[in-house]
């Protein structure tokens, strides 16, 4: 088993200011934030990114990660520049990447273009290597680890001693099938994606969905990553504040149930 810190990702709250994402995250119990930069820390912007970065720890909360929107290998050398000096500035070693095109299923790609974006991702980690950074590729629909075998092959062709993947379970998906992904995937699993969505991607209160979260925590092994590992909660029920607050009590039971267990 492994420990987890109870963290969010701000762009569950995309509406909100990086300031009262911070103070919403301190009064529920959240110990780090993933800072997106789509919206709170767009990349370059690196007075901003310095700003946040000093508002995050002045509320004694860490940042785990940067949320960045690359998509590997639809982005150019100075994309990749503008990330890894924002990250920087944000003061966080970790940055999350997407593998493969934007929206584009893992079967659709022909072996060439498969061969092209696990190139591209190869040399993003080469890149934030030499900042002494790590990248964790998001796990998600419509990209390159949206199967448990497409998944596997990226680990296989990308054993960069820095490159780890994020997990979270396809909407829907059943218990046993995300065990299975948890066990496969596990030693290169960095952090995680919490939320409670249906197959339709409606989205319950994380209670309804907590002995399911329990199970997936508590079956993550010790790994490769050494840093502090995080169950970010990510887009609550309606996008609701009142939600997120009693989603965050939720989680930190299932984090705190694992500590004692552990």
């Amino acid at each position: 088993m492994r420990f987890f810190e109870p963290g969010l990702c701000s762009v569950t709250f995309r509406s909100l200011s990086p300031q009262a994402v911070i103070e919403l995250a301190a009064a529920n119990g959240i110990r780090s934030i993933e800072w997106g930069a789509d919206i709170h820390v767009p990349p370059g912007n690196l007075a901003n990114a310095r700003d946040v970065a000093a508002r995050t720890a002045e509320a004694g909360l860490s940042v785990s990660s940067y949320g960045s929107y690359i998509f590997a290998p639809d982005f150019a050398p100075e994309d990749v520049t503008a990330v890894l000096e924002t990250a920087k500035a944000l003061d966080t070693g970790h940055i999350r990447i997407w593998p493969g095109s934007r929206k584009r299923p893992s079967a659709d790609y022909s072996p060439g273009e498969r061969r092209a974006a696990t190139e591209a991702l190869a040399t993003i980690a080469r890149r934030a290597h030499d900042y002494g950074m790590t990248i964790g590729l998001e796990y998600h629909p419509n990209s390159l680890t949206d199967t448990l075998p497409s998944a596997l092959q990226l680990m296989q062709d990308l054993p960069m001693p820095n490159l780890f993947f994020y997990w979270q379970p396809t909407p829907g998906l059943p218990l046993e099938d995300a065990l299975a992904e948890i066990s496969a995937l596990g030693s290169r699993i960095c952090h995680l994606h919490v939320f409670a969505w249906l197959a339709d991607a409606s989205r319950l209160p994380l209670h309804e969905r907590a002995d399911y979260w329990r199970a997936c925590v508590d079956a993550l092994p010790e790994g490769d990553w050494t840093k502090t590992a995080c169950a970010m909660l990510e887009f609550v029920r309606g996008d609701d504040i009142g939600q997120f607050g009693e989603d965050a009590v939720t989680l930190s039971k299932i984090l705190a149930g694992h500590r004692a267990a552990d």
